[in-house]
């Protein structure tokens, strides 16, 4: 056991120093070389119990392997936010939205938006990567808080997402061990609508202080219009994306489609701010149509030079400010695959299970092994089949329902894993809404109760059905 936690010690030591080191530059390269170094050490571990190099390679393969497509898929939004930045998109968004959203309900409002284009879509990052930028950026405006605005719009995602039977994880939750989707989806209501209540409930009485007086609104309203051709027309990609996932269109393609509509949404309905932003970067451009469509894929939107108050607003996506999210990603991964291929993991999971007497300590059990597969594994599915699979015979053995186990794993794999910043969701979500994950952590409130709920529902002996009820 000690030699197991070695490599899990030197990491934390390492991501410890990387943060008393750099502060908030950590993320940006010094925590990457922190799970480098780890992964380094998991090796040494696998050496010594007699694995072969092949052994080693082929568990981290198979770890990255897993996290190619959220990899491709946070590209694919980079350049998704970029090009409905330059089609007018995203301004027309905040233009309207300042119309309908009032500064005094707008974080609960925002939690409400994602939470039914979540349930409606199944996928919170789909969710943030779309109407979670328009919000982001209207909260900018307001001059509210980013760090609970992406709260809200987190715990608004998630709720959405682990409640629709559209949703990976929703599924593949109640397939990893052995329950009917919908059964699932019904049980799980007994922790998620306490938890959403009550992080509406935070959400409607947190202060909106230091909102933007209307004379400000006005000014940026007309700041956008001014710069953009805004028409409700602009809304199409948005509508687009909305429709090709509701008619269960997978997300890469839907969001490829969409960055293209984006492009020529811009060539035909922007093409001056587009050649103005081209020039602006390369005065001697041959063709500036084009190549500020190419830079708008690739770095992102640039606003005019002395546009101060919207270069804060809309300078952002592109493929490139994705990079820095993906090297963390493939970092985690190999450091997750390697604790995997090791059985350091698997022994770790055990370790939990152990002192388990009764029915709350083995929801307990259950919650803390999802938190520690999304910590040291990086990857939600991961924290959701491995602990899953492991615990199934503690449930049966106790009569449980695995309703039970089925509704804990996505209160705490499914719900905590945007809460860490080198798992792919805390990664993609710091990458898209531009909060850094520890920032927003402490207001995504349904993500954080959700799992307590779970522990004291466990204890208190409620919403624990038996085995016989309707396990498969």
């Amino acid at each position: 056991m000690l030699l197991s936690l070695t490599p899990i010690l030197l990491l934390v030591a390492l991501l410890s120093a990387s943060v008393a080191l750099f502060g908030s530059d950590a993320s940006y390269g010094p925590n990457q070389v922190a799970l480098v170094v780890a992964a380094a050490a998991t090796m040494l571990v696998g050496w010594w119990r007699g694995m072969s190099w092949q052994q080693i390679q082929d568990g981290m393969v198979s770890a990255i392997t897993v996290s190619i497509m959220p990899m491709m898929i946070l590209l694919s939004v980079g350049a998704l936010i970029g090009s409905w930045i330059v089609s007018g998109t995203v301004p027309g968004m905040i233009f309207y939205g300042l119309q309908l959203l009032n500064p005094d309900i707008f974080y609960a409002a925002s939690a409400i938006i994602c939470a039914l284009a979540s349930l409606s879509l199944g996928s919170s990052w789909t969710v943030a990567g779309t109407l979670g930028i328009g919000l982001m950026g209207i909260a900018t405006t307001y001059g509210l808080s980013p760090a609970i605005t992406a709260g809200a719009i987190i715990s608004g995602a998630y709720f959405g997402d682990k409640l629709s039977p559209l949703s990976d994880t929703t599924n593949l939750a109640a397939a990893a061990v052995g329950v009917d989707l919908f059964e699932h989806i019904k049980n799980m209501l007994w922790t998620t609508l306490p938890a959403f209540a009550l992080a509406l409930l935070f959400f409607a009485t947190i202060g909106s202080e230091g909102a933007a007086a209307p004379d400000d609104i006005t000014r940026i309203r007309a700041a956008l219009s001014d710069q953009f051709a805004i028409t409700p027309w602009v809304l199409s990609p948005l509508i687009l994306m909305l429709a090709m996932i509701y008619f269960k269109i997978p997300a890469y393609p839907a969001i490829l489609l969409c960055t293209l509509c984006g492009i020529a949404y811009g060539a035909v309905f922007q093409a001056e701010v587009v050649r103005t932003m081209a020039l602006t970067a390369h005065p001697e451009s041959p063709a500036p149509l084009l190549q500020g469509l190419w830079m708008a894929l690739f770095s992102g939107y640039q606003s005019p030079i002395g546009m101060d108050q919207l270069s804060q607003l809309l300078d952002k996506g592109g493929l490139a400010s994705m990079l820095n999210t993906i090297f963390l990603i493939l970092t985690a991964m190999t450091f997750g695959g390697l604790l995997d291929s090791t059985g350091i993991l698997r022994q770790l999971l055990d370790l939990v299970l152990k002192g388990v007497k009764r029915t709350g300590d083995l929801i307990l059990a259950t919650v803390g092994g999802g938190i520690l597969t999304n910590i040291l594994a990086a990857d939600q599915f991961l924290a959701i089949t491995l602990p899953g699979r492991l615990f199934i015979s503690a449930y049966d053995d106790r009569g449980l329902s695995r309703l039970s186990l089925s509704r804990t794993l996505e209160d705490s794999a499914t719900l905590t894993s945007v809460l860490v910043p080198w798992n792919t969701c805390g990664a993609f979500m710091a990458a898209t809404l531009g909060v850094a994950t520890f920032t927003y952590a402490p207001y995504a409130v349904f993500n954080l109760i959700c799992p307590l709920l779970a522990v004291l529902f466990g204890y208190l002996m409620i919403a624990q059905p038996q085995r016989t009820a309707v396990s498969l």
